[in-house]
């Protein structure tokens, strides 16, 4: 049985600043059902209350506190060891850290990279690789390889985060999906075999999730490329056009 549902966002839900079709709809018929639902989102170009405004502006009606964000797990992390990091975000994201940057007559002992375009230029770039070489721990907020944006495809911040990995000769410790615990977490007490989580991203959303005991349902919608179903080792629960459908698979479960 059913007891919880994790739902993506970019890509799954919206891209950008425009719903995917039906999307509105089918979230509201899943929320007056008896469900847990958390919304788990790698998005690391804009805070948390941006990105609720954002989808409150295209309708969907989102319980901030339901958002389970890998800024907002990247700053307990922050906060729980401590660290001074060196950031390689988004104006717009480092609402989320606010007090946190380490101070300028420091040493950071910490790199923290999401997306952020801006950011991702040589002498940045320079001065994080040279933080490593110092002894500073590498922190990915997630490894993406690309996301959908208005215009197709573009690249996320996993390259660059491997890029780093590489010339440091360091490895990343990843925050977000697809992290077990990440999942876990916005799991609470529910069960991870009583879960579904549905994403367009075949590795972080679906096997991610399905590696911490959940069923991964796969809509073909956002990054979701030809065959990504193939291209994990164990291949998603289901599939579907779109979050609509995967909606209307749960439901019937229930009923």
């Amino acid at each position: 049985m059913i007891r919880a549902v994790l739902i993506d966002l970019s890509g799954t839900l919206h891209i950008e600043n425009h719903a995917i079709p039906g999307c509105v709809e089918a979230l509201q018929k899943l929320l007056r059902k008896n469900l847990t639902v958390k919304f788990v989102t790698n998005t690391t170009k804009e805070s948390k209350r941006i990105l609720h405004n954002r989808l409150s502006n295209l309708g969907f009606e989102i319980d901030k506190d339901s958002i389970i964000s890998s800024l907002v797990a990247a700053r307990h992390l922050i906060e729980t060891e401590q660290l001074k990091p060196l950031f390689l975000l988004s104006s717009d994201a480092l609402e989320d850290f606010e007090g946190l940057a380490c101070p300028s007559n420091e040493s950071p002992n910490a790199v923290v990279i999401g997306l952020a375009p801006s950011e991702f230029f040589y002498d940045k770039l320079n001065t994080a690789f040279r933080t490593l070489l110092n002894g500073a721990q590498l922190i990915g907020i997630h490894a993406g390889k690309y996301y959908k944006t208005s215009d197709g495809l573009s690249l996320g911040p996993g390259c660059f985060v491997k890029g780093l990995e590489y010339s440091a000769q360091c490895t990343a410790r990843l925050v977000g999906k697809p992290s077990k615990l990440f999942f876990l977490s916005a799991l609470g007490a529910v069960p991870p075999e009583h879960a579904v989580m549905i994403g367009d991203d075949v590795t972080d959303d679906i096997k991610g999730a399905m590696d911490a005991g959940l069923q991964g349902y796969l809509v073909q919608t956002g990054k979701y490329r030809q065959a990504d179903e193939t291209k994990i080792p164990v291949p998603p629960t289901k599939v579907f056009p779109s979050f609509v459908e995967a909606v209307d698979e749960i439901i019937a479960q229930l009923e």
